[in-house]
């Protein structure tokens, strides 16, 4: 096996951006910033952040309106026929 292959490992600092929360881990690199990290996160905190404030289905039917009516306000689209 070769020798002196693998990257050095040291103490890095990680700062994330959403909450300021920083501590420290190990890695190739000295500094890390993210942007959401497990003390902001919902998912760890168990808190629940809406970031959508309304619903997604009123949002598309509101950008794309009705379906029915723009599939019926196209124009029909003939079919080519094979030519021999």
């Amino acid at each position: 096996m070769k020798k002196d292959i693998h990257p050095k490992v040291k103490a890095c600092s990680v700062k994330c951006t959403g909450c300021g929360n920083e501590f420290e881990t190990l890695s190739i690199k000295e500094s890390i910033i993210v942007s959401i990290c497990n003390a902001c996160h919902p998912f760890f905190t168990g808190s629940k952040k809406m970031l959508d404030t309304e619903g997604r289905v009123e949002a598309f039917k509101r950008k794309y309106g009705n379906a029915t009516a723009m599939a019926a306000a196209a124009p029909a689209v003939k079919k080519k026929s094979k030519i021999k």
